[in-house]
């Protein structure tokens, strides 16, 4: 304790310095929390995304529809324990700006298995007992004030067979999805009803949602099922929600590589700008060491100071700009709903902050440690 007062005296020794290193370290490992956090948030939403559920679309894009027959030859092929029918499409509520995602599925037996939703089972059953029936998006709910028994209209550029495209439904509950890639403005209706309704591709769907019986089966049903349909004029492709996840991530490039490059490049540049300014404050105060030598402290004391003084400061930064990273992190998270800031980042993050204390301040701590008592009290 008794060197507590000198350390501190030595940190406000030029006040100016002192500040510009915190801000220099602050920003620095803001930057560092923002960017690790997002690409550690990223990589664990992807670890918990299930890869026991398939998705089976056409092999020459997402969106190619797919006949409604080949429900039953994926539905037999060993492993599988559900598949159920999606179609897809797009409408309006009550202004173009108020855009929804609209997903029809067939309600059979355990088909919330092949999904990530969460849905109460009254609700579950409202919606196999009603035709028309909509279950909403809780998130959509809120925004539009929607409540169990409301009558939704909507607009869509699907039409119906009498050439209407104004489609209605009537909502019976609400549901959650963990889905990593699952849209927030979406509501679900039943498929039967709509391939009844719409005027065109009666009988096709977008994509397969496939439940294996077995996680281990997973990769085995994935060949089987592109394999039944190979050269085939519907030839599919499954993939494992997992898997679509991650091709989603890199099909905006290597994140990886982006932030790391651009953390690395951030902590060399502020260990060459810190460690010249602490390489600067030790030559300036050489006669004040020299005096401290004089006085009986050790080469060692003298080295555990300046070391002492940059921990001090590095570590007091790093925790605020691991703090501020904390607070703009949900801003940056946007582009991936349900990201949150990963707290093995910020542990990472204090421990690269004792690191690169230590590393600008070892070659600062060594030459005083060795210096000269004549030289040093000689200012030379």
């Amino acid at each position: 304790m008794k060197f507590l007062p000198l350390i501190w005296s030595g940190i406000w020794r030029k006040p100016g310095r002192s500040v510009l290193i915190f801000l220099q370290v602050c920003v620095a490992f803001a930057l560092f929390g923002v960017l690790q956090g997002l690409k550690t948030g990223v990589e664990q939403l992807i670890g918990q995304t299930r890869a026991d559920v398939l998705l089976v679309h056409g092999s020459l894009a997402l969106f190619d529809p797919l006949p409604l027959a080949l429900l039953e030859r994926i539905k037999s092929v060993p492993g599988v324990k559900v598949v159920v029918p999606v179609e897809l499409f797009g409408a309006i509520y009550q202004t173009p700006s108020q855009k929804l995602g609209v997903v029809a599925v067939r309600p059979d037996g355990d088909w919330l298995s092949a999904f990530t939703f969460t849905i109460a089972p009254e609700y579950v059953a409202a919606f196999r007992r009603m035709r028309t029936a909509a279950i909403i998006r809780d998130g959509v709910a809120k925004k539009y004030g929607w409540k169990v028994g409301d009558h939704i209209p909507l607009l869509s550029k699907t039409a119906q067979k009498t050439g209407s495209t104004d489609w209605a439904f009537d909502v019976v509950g609400t549901y959650t999805d963990s889905d990593l890639g699952g849209g927030s403005d979406t509501l679900l209706i039943n498929y039967d009803y709509f391939d009844e309704a719409r005027l065109a591709d009666k009988g096709t769907v977008k994509h397969f949602k496939v439940a294996v019986s077995a996680i281990a089966l997973a990769v085995a049903v994935t060949d089987e099922i592109d394999r039944r349909f190979a050269n085939s004029a519907n030839e599919t492709l499954t993939e494992s929600m997992r898997e679509l996840a991650q091709s989603q991530l890199q099909s905006i490039g290597d994140l990886n590589f982006l932030i790391r490059s651009i953390v690395g490049a951030v902590l060399v540049a502020l260990l060459f700008a810190t460690a010249t300014m602490m390489m600067q404050s030790t030559r300036e105060r050489m006669p004040e060491l020299g005096v401290l030598k004089t006085l009986g402290f050790t080469g060692v004391a003298v080295f555990l100071s300046i070391l002492a003084e940059a921990m001090t400061i590095f570590v007091a930064a790093a925790a605020s700009g691991l703090g501020l990273a904390v607070l703009i992190f949900p801003l940056a998270a946007n582009i991936v709903p349900g990201l949150s800031m990963p707290l093995i980042v910020v542990a990472v993050g204090m421990a690269c902050a004792v690191l690169a204390a230590a590393i600008s301040a070892a070659v600062p701590a060594v030459f005083a440690a060795r210096l000269n008592i004549v030289a040093a009290l000689a200012g030379r």
